[in-house]
């Protein structure tokens, strides 16, 4: 009885020593804490309350429902309202911003590429055209580099239907900038 005890003790120990790395995941997108978040342990008010994680501090965002996102960050894993979830590179900024003096209407076309430097495998498009989910095209998560010709630019998004972080292309860029390099999901050509 006492040698299984101890092992009971040895196992709760061990598993008390993992927590914290489970607290810092390595996937997901990157994000904010716009307020304390409270976690709980599944997507609605009704469930348990697990931990918190404190305002402006950076968490992952392993995914999300309608209202609610599943967040990993230094107090813990667990569910928050999504309003609550900031997508941008720092807790202030929005999505992206549309803004007139961006290149808009063509002629032109945008082409991503899934190599760095515009080499591989590549998707290209013209003004008007809009790719809500690029995993339906077999180019989820796949890109490197973007190239602008013309009187063009890109909203990409890191999730489906534009949601998550994202950000506005007017010029190519041999090497996508760190948020989304091989994390686009979703792509509008204007």
């Amino acid at each position: 009885m006492k040698r299984l005890i101890s092992i009971v003790l040895a196992l709760g120990l061990g598993f008390a020593s993992i927590a914290p790395a489970v607290a810092e995941s390595d996937v997901g997108s990157h994000g904010w804490a716009l307020v304390d978040l409270g976690l709980r342990n599944g997507p609605g008010a009704a469930f348990e309350v697990t931990g918190e994680i404190a305002e402006d501090s950076a968490i992952r965002i392993l995914r999300c429902q309608v209202n609610w996102c599943l967040v990993d960050g230094d107090g813990g894993r667990g569910w928050t309202s999504r309003e609550a979830v900031g997508f941008g590179r720092t807790s202030e900024g929005p999505l992206f911003s549309i803004q007139p003096n961006y290149p808009a209407g063509g002629p032109g076309t945008v082409c991503f590429y899934e190599g760095r430097n515009y080499t591989g495998a590549s998707l290209c498009a013209e003004t008007g055209q809009v790719f809500n989910d690029l995993a339906r095209y077999g180019y989820d998560n796949r890109f490197a580099s973007v190239e602008v010709t013309g009187n063009v630019s890109a909203a990409a998004c890191r999730d489906r239907s534009f949601q998550s972080y994202c950000q506005r292309i007017v010029e190519s860029q041999p090497v996508l900038d760190e948020f989304l390099v091989r994390n686009i999901s979703s792509i509008r050509i204007y």
